[in-house]
């Protein structure tokens, strides 16, 4: 396993919707941990970079409903 940590931009601070949409996206197969920053504008996703690439993961993240910013990392 290769945890690899990625930083995502958020187009809006999370609401409570989008605090449930984190539950479904860390149940992805390979994605180990999502962490909000502490002002609710940004995620930090660790996962496993031998079952994910960054495309994957920002693609489950949609998936699920969290509003990242398309350009998607900072």
């Amino acid at each position: 396993m290769t945890k690899v940590q990625i930083r995502f931009q958020l187009q809006r601070p999370l609401d409570n919707a989008g605090l449930t949409a984190i539950a479904t996206a860390n149940a992805v197969y390979g994605i180990q941990k999502i962490q909000v920053a502490p002002n609710l504008d940004a995620l930090t996703v660790v996962y496993d970079a031998t079952r994910l690439c960054p495309a994957e993961v920002e693609a489950a993240l949609t998936g699920a409903g969290i509003p990242i910013m398309s350009d998607h990392r900072v």
